[in-house]
C-alpha cells in the first residue's frame, strides 16, 4: 500500500482561504436579505392606485379625416402607503382611439405625500390630427352612437421617498382603458379603473 503525498502547505492555505471568502460572502448575503426583509415588513409597500373619475369631449369635429377636439378627463391618483411618498418629476398624459395618439398634454410635476389623494384635472387637445381611413370611419360610426371609448395614458418619472432616503427614477406608465366617453350629458360617467406598470 502505497502513501499518500503530503498536500504541499501552499495549497491547504488557498482552500482555506477560498472558504473563509466564501463564508463571508454568504454571510453577507444573508444579512442584506434579512435587511431588506425587515425593511420590507416594516414599510409594507403597495401598488399607487389610479382611477379616471370623469371625461367628456368638447368641440368635436372630424372633417376629410382630420380630428379636432378637446378632451377633459379627472384621474385620481392616491398613495395608500403610511410611509412611502412619492415625487412625480415629469409626466405625460395622451388620450388614444384605437392605439393611435389623438391628443397629449405635460402635466406640472408634484409631490405626493403618502396616504394622499391627488386630483388631475388634464385638458387635451386634439388639433388637426390625421386619421387613417378605418379609424375616421371607426371614430364616425361611435360619434354617431354618443358613445366613443378611448384609451388614457399616463407616463411619468417616479422617486419613492422614505424618510430621508429616495429611490432613483423609475419610469411609470398607467394604462386607463376602455375609458367610455358620452357625448350627451344625459348618461353618467362610469369611473374607470386603471392598470399601473412600474
Amino acid at each position: 500500500m502505497q502513501n499518500q503525498p503530503p498536500v504541499p502547505a501552499g495549497r491547504s492555505g488557498h482552500s482555506k482561504l477560498l472558504r473563509c471568502i466564501a463564508v463571508v460572502l454568504l454571510t453577507l448575503i444573508v444579512l442584506v436579505g434579512l435587511a431588506v426583509l425587515i425593511i420590507w415588513l416594516s414599510v409594507r409597500p403597495r401598488r399607487l392606485v389610479y382611477t379616471v373619475e370623469d371625461g367628456s369631449i368638447r368641440n368635436f369635429n372630424l372633417n376629410n379625416n382630420h380630428l379636432n377636439a378637446s378632451f377633459d378627463f379627472v384621474i385620481r391618483s392616491y398613495n395608500p402607503n403610511s410611509k412611502v411618498s412619492v415625487f412625480y418629476d415629469s409626466i405625460e398624459v395622451s388620450t388614444l382611439y384605437e392605439d393611435k395618439t389623438v391628443a397629449y398634454k405635460v402635466v406640472d410635476p408634484f409631490f405626493q405625500s403618502h396616504r394622499n389623494v391627488t386630483r388631475l384635472e388634464l385638458k387635451l387637445a386634439a388639433q388637426y390630427v390625421a386619421l387613417v381611413g378605418s379609424t375616421a370611419r371607426d371614430l364616425r360610426l361611435e360619434k354617431s352612437t354618443g358613445d366613443i371609448e378611448l384609451t388614457v395614458l399616463l407616463k411619468a418619472k417616479i422617486r419613492f421617498k422614505l424618510g430621508t432616503w429616495k429611490s432613483k427614477h423609475r419610469t411609470l406608465r398607467v394604462w386607463c382603458s376602455p375609458v367610455l366617453v358620452h357625448l350627451s350629458g344625459y348618461k353618467k360617467f362610469e369611473r374607470t379603473y386603471c392598470d399601473p406598470e412600474l
